[in-house]
């Protein structure tokens, strides 16, 4: 939410590729990625500038936590398609 309306599906679609990097490397190593760490999408995103998290009644923020959401099923979807 901190960063501006244009640019959070980009910077989405990043933090999930980041998270998934990570994640191969500390399955594939048994240690923590360099630079995106234990591949969780919270250290994704702890390494940026956060905004306040503010509750469901903030329409902003539902749709910031919808595109994580649509993001994480596209990419399951195309993982189960192969």
């Amino acid at each position: 939410m901190a960063g501006p309306k244009r640019s959070r599906r980009s910077l989405c679609i990043k933090m999930v590729a980041e998270a998934e990097l990570a994640d191969r490397h500390v399955q594939r190593t048994g240690r923590l990625h360099p630079l995106y760490g234990n591949g969780s999408l919270m250290t994704a995103a702890r390494t940026r500038v956060l905004a306040d998290e503010p509750g469901f009644d903030d329409l902003d923020y539902c749709q910031c936590f919808e595109m994580v959401l649509r993001q994480l099923i596209r990419r399951q979807a195309r993982r189960a398609l192969g």
